[in-house]
Order: C-alpha cells, then structure tokens, then sequence
C-alpha cells in the first residue's frame, strides 16, 4: 500500500488529542474496467482512490471526518473535526451509558488477504478473450447488441486503534458479464451471464474466470442463442404454481428480503427517510417463523472467494460465520457493535454480527449485508424438478420491486422454463413473480443439495445518507417454493 508505509504509521502513532478514543482507517483502492461493446473495444479506464476516515469517540459521543490529505496537517485537521463532532453528539445524550471505544486494545494485528491462485495475463490478453466472446455472442442479425466487461480492483486497508495497528486487509475483486440482446423489430429481449446487476463476482485472481466459466467455455454463444430463444418463446403463464429459483435469481431473493429486512440500523429507524425500514422488529429475535423449517441462512465472511470475505469489519470487531436464521426460525440480526448496543438501550439485548462497513475512506461504517447465505438442503435439481407437477424455473434477475419495509415484492427474471410432470418443458419469456417477505420464506418445500450451489454477489448494494454503493456475496442452492403467483408480461 503506497500510502501506508512506515511514515504514515508513525504519523497516526503521533495522532493523539486528549480524552479522545481516535480510530484511523485508511484505503487504498485501484480500480480497472475492459469493456467491448458491439464489437468496439472502449477505452480501458483505471482510477486510484486514497484517503483516510478518522473516527473520535467520547464518552456517549462519536463523530467522523474524513481527508485524502495524508499529512500530518490533513491528518490532525480530520481529528480535530471528528472531536468536534463526537462532541457534539455527546450533547444529545443519544449514546449516554454506552462505552463506545471498541475493545481489544492489545491484541495482536487481525490479517486478510484475498486467494490469488493465478496472476492476470496482460490487459492485451483479457482484451482479446473480451473480444472472442462478444464475437460468439452475435452469431445472427436479430442481435442488436453485446457487451463483454471486466472489472478489475485490489483494495489495501489498515485500521489503525489509538496509534497501534489493529487490522490489515487486502482484497482482490473480479467482476465479469456478458449481455446479449436480440430483437425482431416488436420485440426485444436480453440474456445475460451475471446478470444486470453483475452477479458474477469473487474475490481472487485469473483462477475465478475460469471459475465462473467465462472464457472458453461456450459461454459467449450460449448467451446470444438463449436471447434469440427467448423471441420465438411464449409468454410466461399466469397464475399460482411451484417455483423453481436458481442462485443468480436466488441471489436477489436472499439480498431484497431477508439481507435489508435484517440490518438492524434499518430496524431501529435509520434509513426511513432513504432506504426505507423493515417489517422486523426487535421483538421477533429468537422465535419468529420466518421461514420454512428448511431455512438456514448464514453471515459467514470466511467463505473463500465470496466477494464480502473479511477478518475484521469497519468498526473492528472480528468477522465470525454465525447463523441468522435457523431451521426457519429468526435468531439475530445483521447488526454492528454500535446498532447492538443502541438496541441494549431500547432492552434488547441481541447478538450480532461483524458487519459495520463502509465503501470506502470517505464513508463511515454502517450495517450492511457481507456474505450472506442459504445453506444447502439434501435435494438435487433432478429431484426438486421431478416432484414438481406444474411450475416455472426462472433463472437470472433482470428487475426488482419492493415496499419500503422490505415486505411485499415483485421480481423479474430474464429466463424461465415451464415443468410440468417432473420434467423440464419449452422456454419462457418475461417470468415474473411476487409475494411478502414474511410469509414468502415459509413456502420453501425444497432446497438444492451442495452440487447445485453457486457463489455469486453484485458490487452494487445501495443504502446510507449519503449514498454507498458496497460489494456483497450471496452464495445460494437452487430452491423450490410452493404457490406462489407467477406471471408473465401482461400480468
């Protein structure tokens, strides 16, 4: 990390203001895109982002000010600012009783560092596979359009506690997709690889293309024959049925109605003047239904390649695998060491987890999702086909709709394929669907086995005031769910 060298260190060890906890977190992020679009190659784009967020608490009071001057000066100003802040809020008595500075004080450095198996082959080399693959996606006139992207970024972060090295992590982030659109002069429709919200993403090197079978596999061609399929398919039926989600669909289902629903800053009210609240509440912890007795979903940041992995979260609390739902049955919530203690106030006393986080050095961490799991059920895909007499599997979100409290949603998928009789039938197009969150999880009658899981994510999670846009992984099996209303286009 250029900005992070031994003189930086000595500066923040000299970072001092009296009767003040100081936090320093800084960031270093490099960020690369390669794009081929209708055949032209764009421009390739490469920024590089620095800076520092420094934390002040005092007391019952905590305040943030953020600088990318890495000076001494810039450094002692954004204290100063943070105390004045923290000061602040101390007023309020918002955090009156609560012990704010973060525990661990001497413990030794928590470390994190990506898996690179493989380094990357040269920008001319990714290029040029970019370019064969959006080749094989326009194989016929009636595609209109294609695109081929890859994102790039290595991230370098140091959280620093009073002076004394707490964290160091480093990330390295693949994101890639393929899009095809196809049109017949009424009608158009698109196939994707990641989906529009670029679900393929992990953490690593050259390994996760090849994990994600993006060059050389076909995938190019079997993107651009799906979209001029889905032209000649009918209309997706109307009406209740089984539902067969595969993970690129499961991954937003997981994200819209049990990630937001759990964050537990939007529980206690937060983000109800941005993003919204939640239908939980803090008195459903530990014995609300929230789904089928085959629900079991997991904050495992240790999950290798998932794009959230982590050691250690924004405010410096160890990352640890825990449970927030379990046998269906609600037990904690995606809550930080701040939002846990402010829910201790109201008497609530719930575990959380690590997962205060921010986007980047200009940010102060907040409850987000990380990665964010359904574990796999002991049912192949075969299985859950075969018991199906008449339904939809659908397959790569392509829309989303959802009220303010995360509760009733309509979602959208680019793929659908009728079964009927335990057997998988003709393509259909515009699949939709909708339910409530608090009862949706509760038709769960199936879910896939280890072979049918698949690790995705999107980098493109919004929430905050001011806005941040984080990375986030969902790893899911396919999964069935019983009656649910499905219908097409002019639904």
């Amino acid at each position: 990390m250029t900005t992070t060298g031994d003189s930086l260190a000595e500066l923040i060890a000299g970072l001092s203001l009296p009767g003040v906890h100081l936090s320093v977190r800084v960031v270093e992020e490099t960020a690369e895109t390669l794009e081929v679009v209708r055949g032209v190659v764009q421009p390739p784009s490469r920024a590089v982002d620095r800076g520092a967020m420094v934390t002040a608490r005092i007391g019952g009071g905590i305040g943030y000010a953020a600088t990318a001057d890495l000076s001494a000066g810039g450094l002692r100003a954004a204290a100063a600012r943070a105390r004045e802040w923290a000061e602040l809020v101390a007023k309020t008595r918002m955090f009156a009783g609560l012990d704010l500075a973060p525990d661990g004080a001497d413990a030794a450095p928590l470390r994190f560092a990506s898996r690179v198996a493989r380094d990357w082959p040269s920008r001319r080399e990714l290029i040029d596979a970019l370019r064969a693959e959006a080749g094989d996606l326009r194989r016929d006139d009636r595609v209109i359009h294609t695109a081929a992207s890859l994102r790039l970024a290595s991230v370098e972060q140091r959280l620093y506690e009073s002076g004394r090295l707490a964290a160091g992590q480093s990330w390295r982030y693949v994101t890639a997709n393929l899009e095809a659109t196809a049109s017949d002069g009424s009608d158009s429709q698109t196939r994707s690889l990641g989906g529009q919200y670029n679900g393929l993403c992990r953490q690593g090197g050259a390994e996760v293309l090849d994990e994600l079978g993006v060059f050389g596999c076909g995938a190019g061609a079997r993107i651009g024959e799906e979209a001029l399929e889905l032209l000649a398919a009918p209309n997706c039926p109307t009406g209740a049925m089984d539902l067969l989600l595969a993970p690129d669909q499961m991954m937003l289902q997981i994200h819209e109605s049990i990630g937001h629903p759990l964050e537990l800053d939007r529980i206690l009210g937060d983000e109800r003047n941005f993003a919204g609240t939640s239908f939980v509440t803090l008195d459903m912890f530990g014995h609300y239904r929230y789904g089928s007795p085959l629900l079991n979903v997991t904050f495992d940041p240790g999950l290798e390649g998932e794009f959230a992995g982590y050691a250690v979260d924004d405010e410096g609390t160890p990352a640890t695998r825990v449970a927030l739902i379990e046998n269906g049955l609600l037990v904690r919530p995606l809550g930080g060491a701040l939002s846990q203690a402010r829910a201790a106030l109201l008497g609530h006393r719930l575990e959380g987890t690590a997962n205060s986080r921010a986007c980047g050095w200009h940010r102060p961490p907040i409850d987000r999702m990380a990665n964010l799991n359904v574990e796999p059920g002991d049912s192949s895909l075969e299985q859950m086909i075969a018991s199906v007499e008449r339904g939809v599997l659908m397959k790569t979100n392509v829309s989303w709709s959802i009220d303010d409290s995360r509760n009733k949603f309509q979602f959208g998928c680019e793929w659908g394929r009728m079964i009927e009789d335990g057997r998988l039938t003709h393509v259909v197009r515009n699949p939709n669907y909708r339910g409530v969150s608090a009862t949706f999880w509760r038709s769960l009658a199936k879910v896939g086995d280890a072979s049918t899981r698949e690790v995705m994510g999107t980098p493109f999670c919004g929430k905050g005031e001011p806005g941040q846009v984080i990375r986030v992984g969902h790893a899911s099996p396919s999964c069935l769910f019983s009656g649910v209303e499905v219908f097409g286009a002019a639904g």
